[in-house]
Order: C-alpha cells, then sequence, then structure tokens
C-alpha cells in the first residue's frame, strides 16, 4: 500500500470510528433517557478501547486487513438477506438494553455484569487474533486473487474462528449492558451465523483452493466438539 491509499484509508477510519460510536451512545443513552447508566459507559469503553488498538496495530502492520474490513456490500444474494437481517436483529438488540435500564425491568448483579464484559473482551480478543492470523479476513464473504487457507491459530480449531468470537461478544452484551430482556434477540444471533456460515463454505469450496482439503482436516467449523 503506498503513502496516498494510506493516507486514503486513515481519513475514512478517521469518519467511520466516531460516527459508530456516536450512534452507539445515541442508541443505548437516548433509550435509558440518562447519562447515568454505568453499564453502557464500561461496554463502551471495553468496545471502543479494543477497537482503537487493533485499528493501530493493523495500520501498522497489515494496512490491507483494514481496507478489506471497510468494504460493504455483499456479493452473493444469501448474504445480503443475512446481512439485512442481521442489522435490524443488531438495532433492535441494542434498543432494548436502554429501554430496560429506564424502567427498571432487569436486575442484573455487578459481578454477573462484570463477568459478562469479561466475555465481551475474550470474544473481541479472539476476533482480534484471528485478524493477526488471516488478513484476508473481509467484512463480506469473497475471495480474492491470492487468498489461500489459513489453517494456523484458531484456525486449527475451527473453521470460523471469528463467527465464535463474535457469538461470545454479543452473547454477553445484553447482560454487560445490565439486561436479561434483550437476551432472547442477541440469543438469534448464533442461528443466523450458522446460516452465513452454511453459504460462506459453499462459496469457499467453489472458489478457494485447498478449502476442501481443509474441510476434512478441521472438522468443527463453530463451537468445538460440537459443530
Amino acid at each position: 500500500m503506498d503513502a496516498m491509499e494510506l493516507r486514503s484509508l486513515k481519513k475514512k477510519i478517521a469518519v467511520l470510528v466516531p460516527i459508530t460510536f456516536l450512534f452507539l451512545i445515541l442508541v443505548l443513552f437516548l433509550p435509558a433517557g440518562t447519562l447515568d447508566y454505568w453499564e453502557a459507559w464500561v461496554y463502551c469503553a471495553i468496545l471502543f478501547g479494543i477497537l482503537l488498538f487493533i485499528v493501530a496495530y493493523f495500520l501498522r502492520n497489515a494496512p490491507e486487513l483494514l481496507v478489506r474490513r471497510t468494504h460493504t456490500g455483499e456479493k452473493e444474494p444469501a448474504q445480503r438477506r443475512i446481512v439485512g437481517a442481521a442489522t435490524v436483529l443488531f438495532f433492535l438488540g441494542f434498543l432494548i438494553p436502554g429501554l430496560d435500564h429506564r424502567f427498571s425491568w432487569s436486575y442484573v448483579p455487578t459481578p454477573v455484569v462484570l463477568a459478562a464484559d469479561l466475555l465481551v473482551i475474550t470474544g473481541y480478543t479472539l476476533v482480534f487474533l484471528v485478524f493477526r492470523e488471516n488478513r484476508y479476513a473481509s467484512r463480506v464473504v469473497e475471495v480474492v486473487p491470492g487468498q489461500n487457507v489459513i489453517s494456523s491459530g484458531p484456525y486449527a480449531v475451527v473453521r470460523h474462528p471469528m463467527y465464535l468470537g463474535v457469538s461470545i461478544m454479543w452473547l454477553a452484551t445484553p447482560v454487560a449492558l445490565g439486561s436479561y430482556w434483550a437476551l432472547p434477540v442477541f440469543l438469534i444471533v448464533p442461528v443466523a451465523l450458522i446460516f452465513r456460515i452454511r453459504n460462506e463454505e459453499e462459496v469457499l469450496l467453489r472458489d478457494l483452493p485447498g478449502y476442501r482439503d481443509y474441510r476434512q482436516r478441521v472438522r468443527y467449523r463453530l463451537v468445538p466438539g460440537i459443530w
């Protein structure tokens, strides 16, 4: 990546990160009707603290990964449907905790909230390890020229470790935000990921040389010993 492309990437990130942070703040605190919502502040600090670390790390070590992570627009029709449904799901899932906080629907003890925060950190750390191992980890389902099968690191355990990390993060999110009522919404996330993985594997088998052999070596797709 040349200097001009790197500057363009930095400008794009400088816009996307604050917009994402502002959106999350609004979707959490407006329904809550107050800024006195410590669970949400801790959650935001964790999410964006790790995000900024990841951005800084890959700007220095592999900016091409960040370019792929900013791509949008799925090529596969099935993936477009899954992403559309997931967008609605996440928006609803992040609205409920603020309403829960406002109307005191749930009582989640502080140690439980903090344990959920640790799970969020664990899941996000796994995502970082996946990015570090696989510089082809695009935001969309695609195979690019020169891409090869990654079978080291977390990929030696399951075929889709990023989705495992994401599942841990999102399943812990409602409890980290102090809400049990949002949990049923986030429980749908792994189901959506199963549909995404099934379609993604069809694409990888079709377009990525060596993936069929890798699939035979690494048996489990998402959860070791289960699926």
